[in-house]
C-alpha cells in the first residue's frame, strides 16, 4: 500500500508567496528606516509597494495551490509593519514629533496618538483574521489596514515634497487629525466596498466589476501627473466612503415604518 501513495509534496512550493510577503516586509522595513533619515517621500512610496506586495502574495498562493496556515499567519505579521508600524513612524518623524514644540503634553499626544494608529492596525488585523469565511466579501468591515495606510502615506508623500510649500511642522495639527481617523476607522463597525464583486459565497465573490476595472487606466493616467497627490484623493474618497454609507442608510426611510 506504501507503494500506491503519492511522494509528498515538496515544501520550496510554498517559497514564491511567501517570498513575495518577505519583499512587502522588507518595503515595510525601508519605510521606517527612511524615515528616520528624512526620507520621507521614499518612505511613503515604500509603504505602497508593500501594499503592492500584500495584494500579490494571496493570489499567487490560490493561483498556484500553495495556501497554507503559516503563509496567513505570516502575511498578518508583515501586514503590521507594513500597514501598522511603518505608517505610524513615517508620520511620527516627520510632522507628529513636531508637537513637542507646542509643549510637553502636545509632545505626548503626538507620540501617543502615532501609537494608537498602530494598535489600531494591529487589532483590525486580529478582527479580520477571526472573521475570514463568515463575513460578506463584498464588504471590509472597518478601513482595511492597506488602505489606512494609503491615506496615511499618501498624505505624507502629497506634501512631503516641499511642491506646495508646507512642511510637516506646519501641518502637524492635520497630520495628527489623519492619524487619529484612520486608526479609528480600521477598528469601527462601517462597512467600506472591497472591490469584490459577486454574493458571499461562491466563485463570483473573487470577481472584480467591470466598472472597477474600466476605471484602472483612466486612474493609472491621471497618477503619472501627480501621483502623491492622485493617491490621497483617492484614499480621502475612499475613507469618506463608508461614512457616507453609512449616514445614507440611517438617513434612509424604513419600510412600513411610518415618520
Amino acid at each position: 500500500m506504501d507503494e500506491m501513495r503519492p511522494p509528498p509534496r515538496s515544501r520550496t512550493i510554498y517559497l514564491l508567496p511567501n517570498l513575495i510577503t518577505t519583499a512587502g516586509l522588507f518595503a515595510g522595513f525601508y519605510a521606517i528606516i527612511a524615515a528616520a533619515n528624512g526620507q520621507f517621500v521614499d518612505a511613503s512610496i515604500a509603504v505602497f509597494v508593500a501594499a503592492v506586495m500584500d495584494g500579490l502574495d494571496g493570489r499567487v498562493a490560490r493561483l498556484t495551490g500553495t495556501s497554507s496556515e503559516f503563509g496567513v499567519q505570516y502575511d498578518s505579521l508583515a501586514d503590521l509593519v507594513s500597514f501598522g508600524m511603518a505608517p505610524a513612524l513615517v508620520m511620527y518623524h516627520w510632522a507628529l514629533s513636531s508637537l513637542k514644540f507646542d509643549g510637553l503634553v502636545m509632545g505626548r499626544v503626538g507620540w501617543s496618538v502615532a501609537f494608537l494608529y498602530a494598535a489600531c492596525a494591529a487589532l483590525r488585523l486580529a478582527r479580520f483574521n477571526t472573521q475570514v469565511g463568515t463575513v460578506d466579501k463584498r464588504w471590509f468591515v472597518g478601513l482595511a489596514s492597506p488602505a489606512a495606510a494609503g491615506l496615511m502615506m499618501s498624505f505624507v508623500w502629497a506634501f512631503a515634497d516641499d511642491a506646495l510649500g508646507f512642511s510637516g511642522e506646519q501641518l502637524r495639527y492635520v497630520a495628527l487629525a489623519v492619524t487619529l481617523i484612520s486608526g479609528l476607522l480600521m477598528v469601527s463597525r462601517i462597512r467600506f466596498w472591497s472591490f469584490k464583486g459577486g454574493s458571499e459565497k461562491g466563485p463570483r465573490s473573487e470577481r472584480v466589476p467591470f466598472l472597477v476595472l474600466a476605471l484602472v487606466p483612466v486612474i493609472i493616467a491621471i497618477m503619472v501627473l501627480d501621483p502623491g497627490r492622485v493617491l490621497f484623493v483617492i484614499g480621502v474618497v475612499y475613507a469618506l466612503s463608508g461614512p457616507g454609507m453609512w449616514l445614507w442608510q440611517r438617513r434612509r426611510p424604513v419600510p412600513g415604518k411610518v415618520p
